[in-house]
């Protein structure tokens, strides 16, 4: 991730359900304010552009919803969702047991690995003994702070923690720490930078479901069933009709949904 993205761009529409002979339901769509590629960033003009925006804008085609994307600082997404101010979440939110007791989940909408990265030439591995004595950075409110803070606090020097993985990321680049746990995609997007040429990919680290999640999903309000089978049924169809596939090529020579 990068900056935090300025007021100016809260309320961004993404897309406009075309509906014969219905109307369209609004909905809030909740992303993080912080610029996360190749997920979710503004383009030069400031329009939200990435993998997960062009999801978002299948998913709502598909479901005949009129999605409104509104940026929201990532440490405060989930109380906006329950509170109101929007109505669900496409930000790369894992499906966590802890996260299940606060607010509901779509279907898996994709899954990829946890990884660590640290400077070039620091022949270390993504586990405890390889980051004894060392300083590691992750993004607050995360899986990676959570996962970090039960398998590498005891061994590690300090766990940093930022409010954005781009400051994490950039700490790493300057040397004031010496590896990042983020997901593998994002990771990997910090790596083909400029800024990332000082790093590499040094693994990933050991699953735990109960923490990292059994995916990503779509985060929505308790009680919002009628929403949700719209969401799921939507998240069904792009996956059998192809959209999800033609437009994830554009990003990833993998396939993104994961196992």
């Amino acid at each position: 991730m990068k900056h935090m993205i300025k007021a100016s761009f809260v309320a961004t529409a993404v897309s406009v359900a075309a509906i014969s002979g219905a109307q369209a339901q609004d909905v809030k769509v909740g992303v993080a304010a912080e610029p996360y590629p190749p997920f979710t960033s503004p383009d030069a003009s400031g329009n939200w552009v990435g993998w997960e925006v062009e999801f978002m804008e299948a998913v709502c085609a598909e479901a005949k919803l009129n999605c409104v994307i509104t940026p929201v600082a990532w440490d405060g997404i989930i109380p906006a969702l329950t509170s109101g101010k929007i109505d669900m979440i496409v930000g790369s939110m894992s499906i966590t047991e802890e996260r299940l007791k606060t607010i509901d989940f779509s279907d898996k909408y994709y899954n990829t690995p946890t990884s660590i990265i640290g400077a070039k030439g620091d022949d270390f591995e993504a586990t405890p003994e390889g980051l004894s004595g060392k300083i590691l950075g992750v993004q607050v409110s995360t899986i990676h702070a959570a996962y970090a803070d039960k398998y590498f606090a005891p061994a590690a020097d300090d766990i940093k923690q930022y409010q954005t993985q781009d400051e994490a990321n950039q700490d790493l680049a300057a040397g004031r720490v010496d590896a990042v746990q983020a997901d593998a995609i994002a990771l990997d997007a910090f790596l083909k930078s400029d800024a990332g040429a000082c790093c590499e990919y040094k693994g990933n680290v050991a699953d735990d479901t109960a923490i990292l999640g059994a995916g990503v999903g779509v985060g929505l309000r308790k009680g919002e069933d009628e929403l949700k089978e719209k969401i799921n049924a939507a998240i069904a169809a792009i996956r059998t009709n192809g959209t999800y596939e033609e437009f994830s090529k554009k990003y990833f020579d993998f396939d993104i949904y994961g196992g």
